[in-house]
């Protein structure tokens, strides 16, 4: 078994690299990428030249804040998808390189698989059943997660991932990006009752799948009628983002009734939420319990690709040479499942 794990992520535009020691988290870094700011939105060319550029820098400070050296790492875990194919490239190698010169364990990682493990590496005690909330700027996944490596998806988005929604609208606000951070301290001054937007497959008959497309097309007709955007936006703010937790927790709640399971796990970029945390929480409150790991576990990090890196690693399972990047890595284990609503 593998005491000390490197992990490395470069699926989008975080440059982060991580150290477990025995499963414990020893060391975490992350170099976000300010350039896209600029754009609006990441920049997949500009990524990968970024990744390229900062990976062996990342991944020595790790190295060294763990108080390791690099000849005590046992095994590499790695993002292999999905992502931006060009970023996840530039990890992949990188990685495959480390453990072929150093005779390592490589191990390739989903990186929504990642984000289910996120909470563990505060809350080791975590462990299924439960249902599982995966929200982040290219995903939106409800699943039932009876243990782990077996996963059944519940729902998922039919368009829009909920991060993208926040990013899109957070364009039309003229907040900056990345969406979500800007939104939730705006929508604070907001006044709940001045938009009320459309809630999206909320009804029973929508079941567990989402749908935001529409909600985005709302807040567009809503900020090209107002005559004083200035005055509307902490308000136009406040409904949307309303809106997308009133659907997400209600999907979540109504897979929690279905299961029976007592946990929920939220997961993902969009549940560095402390509002969304927190209507999870008072939603589920008497039905069970919510756990979400702190934002700098939330976000794209490489400790989470570590965790479920190691876990892997302690079934036995390895990677080959022939590991390769891919965009649309489907998540392992998983499989459709029929629940009743």
């Amino acid at each position: 078994m593998a005491d000390v794990v490197l992990g490395i992520e470069t699926s989008c535009d975080e440059t982060s690299a991580a150290v477990l020691v025995n499963g414990e988290l020893a060391s975490l870094i992350i170099l976000s990428q300010d350039v896209h700011k600029v754009f609006g939105g990441v920049v997949p060319e500009l990524a990968s030249r970024a990744h390229l550029a900062a990976l062996p820098a990342v991944v020595d400070r790790a190295i060294a804040e763990a108080g390791v050296a690099m000849p005590a790492v046992d095994a590499v875990a790695v993002t292999a998808g999905p992502g931006l194919a060009g970023a996840l490239l530039v990890g992949v190698v990188y990685a495959k390189s480390l453990a072929y010169a150093g005779d390592r364990a490589l191990i390739g990682v989903h990186h929504m698989e990642g984000h289910l493990f996120a909470p563990t590496l505060e809350d080791p005690d975590l462990a299924p059943p439960f249902v599982a909330l995966l929200v982040s700027g290219g995903h939106t996944l409800l699943l039932d997660v009876p243990a782990w490596g077996r996963y059944r998806l519940l729902g998922e988005t039919r368009d829009d991932a909920a991060g993208e929604a926040f990013d899109k609208v957070a364009t039309l606000l003229g907040l900056g990006y990345p969406g979500g951070p800007p939104i939730e301290r705006l929508a604070k001054e907001g006044d709940p009752s001045r938009f009320q937007f459309p809630r999206p497959m909320l009804n029973e008959a929508g079941g567990f799948e989402f749908s935001f497309s529409g909600l985005k097309t709302a807040v567009l007709h809503a900020v090209r009628a107002s005559d004083d955007l200035d005055r509307d936006r902490p308000h136009i703010a406040r409904g949307f983002q309303d809106a997308v937790l009133d659907v997400l927790v209600t999907k979540l709640a109504r897979a929690m009734d279905s299961t029976g399971y007592s946990t929920a796990v939220l997961g993902g970029g969009v549940a560095c939420s402390r509002a969304l945390s927190a209507r999870a929480a008072e939603r589920l409150a008497g039905k069970g319990r919510v756990a979400v790991a702190s934002p700098r576990l939330n976000a794209d990090n490489a400790a989470m690709i570590a965790r479920a890196g190691w876990h892997r690693l302690r079934l036995g399972e390895r990677s080959d040479w022939t590991l390769d990047a891919r965009a649309d890595l489907p998540l392992p284990g998983l499989e459709a499942a029929e629940i009743t609503t």
